[in-house]
């Protein structure tokens, strides 16, 4: 196991946020807007651009708030894409530096998408957020990366203008696509399901990166605003079971492959660093045991040995669409992304707050307290369902 210090962590951070920063296209590109230089407005980049921030915030990197700004800046001055699902994603950042800076233009433009998603994004039945993408209407379909590039946008802008309506619109985004994609006999979500052709989840592709968008975003969904208490343990049971399935197929080497139920597809790195970001946190937030913070330690140590001298975070697939068979998915190429780094970035800074990093020292106590406290009450709900479960 890899010693966590807090030399070689913020090393390694600094390393894989100067890349991520530069980074460029290295294969020939098959989505309509290039998804790999960040110097592009699509849903990498506003991965990236989430993971940056929260490392701005831990740290008060005045540097970093420029990079941000300047990016901005430079997209908005070029003329951005077409509202879409994915191209929503880098709103999720621009909600915090709308409230950072106080600039009205950064407000004004969050309050022009959000918007958007409530009265003109497409939607299925039972109002699901259609996951139309560029270049792709998708119609009738939901896709699990939803929630991470559109949703967690509309509950912090309910946050952000104290808007009821904002923070139920995102519970009920979480429960209908929890309802057509979870599969039930593991706990795991499908990639997709589409209303047309009879109903059905396509190749039915329990893909890693898909569910780690769950396993990550919900973490920082139950920090951005207040649920329901049914609602908010209907979400951690959903994420339990699927951490119970998750630690049940992690690899020797402590990784996922990119279809997790499926040993002979690759390894995948971006969807190993999301699962283990989510799970520390979670056990740090007092969701999850300790067993879940152990799984997370051992996917720690794979995505360091993926990270070159250079920064670059080896071992992510390409932008992956909807599967008509599970080769599909097992033919995506490997690549350097920027949500590889922004994964593994969001994981590096989780791990400095369990030892060695300079925000170790109060995780055992706020893991303690939140145990006492909500955790406490959510394992207890959690326990009596799985004794009710037989």
């Amino acid at each position: 196991m890899i010693t966590l210090t807090e030399e070689n962590l913020e090393h390694t951070i600094r390393r894989v946020i100067a890349r991520m920063q530069d980074m460029k296209g290295s294969i020939r590109e098959t989505a309509p807007i290039g998804i790999i230089s960040m110097q592009n407005w699509e849903w990498p980049q506003g991965v990236g651009l989430f993971a940056l921030y929260g490392y701005y915030r831990e740290t008060e990197d005045r540097a970093l708030l420029k990079f941000l700004t300047d990016w901005f800046d430079a997209r908005i001055a070029e003329g951005l894409p077409d509202k879409n699902v994915n191209t929503m994603c880098p709103m999720l950042t621009l909600t915090y530096l709308a409230e950072e800076t106080g600039r009205p233009d950064y407000l004004d433009l969050c309050r022009e998408w959000l918007d958007y998603v409530l009265n003109d994004m497409p939607r299925t039945p039972e109002s699901g957020i259609q996951h139309e993408v560029t270049g792709s209407a998708n119609v009738g379909q939901l896709w699990d990366d939803t929630l991470y590039m559109t949703v967690l946008f509309v509950a912090r802008m309910g946050v952000l203008l104290k808007d009821e309506n904002c923070i139920q619109e995102s519970v009920r985004q979480f429960l209908v696509h929890l309802k057509y994609l979870t599969d039930p006999a593991t706990g795991l979500f499908f990639h997709g399901w589409t209303f047309l052709e009879g109903g059905h989840h396509f190749a039915k592709a329990l893909w890693a990166r898909g569910n780690s968008w769950y396993t990550a975003g919900l973490v920082d969904y139950l920090d951005m605003t207040r649920q329901p208490e049914g609602v908010r343990m209907f979400l951690l049971s959903s994420l339990r079971r699927q951490a119970d399935k998750l630690l049940e197929l992690q690899s020797p080497e402590g990784a996922w492959h990119t279809l997790l139920d499926e040993p002979d597809s690759y390894l995948e790195t971006s969807a190993t660093a999301a699962f283990a970001y989510g799970l520390l946190k979670a056990y740090r937030r007092g969701y999850l045991e300790e067993k879940y913070r152990d799984s997370a330690l051992r996917a720690l140590d794979y995505v360091l040995s993926q990270i070159g001298e250079d920064g670059v975070v080896q071992g992510v697939s390409y932008g992956t669409g909807m599967g008509r068979t599970l080769q599909e998915y097992r033919d995506i190429p490997i690549c350097p992304m920027p949500y590889g780094q922004s994964m593994a970035l969001l994981l590096l800074v989780e791990a400095t707050k369990h030892g060695g990093g300079r925000f170790g020292a109060a995780n055992e106590a706020e893991h303690a307290a939140r145990a006492g406290r909500s955790g406490q009450e959510a394992a207890e709900y959690l326990a009596e369902g799985e004794r009710s479960d037989g």
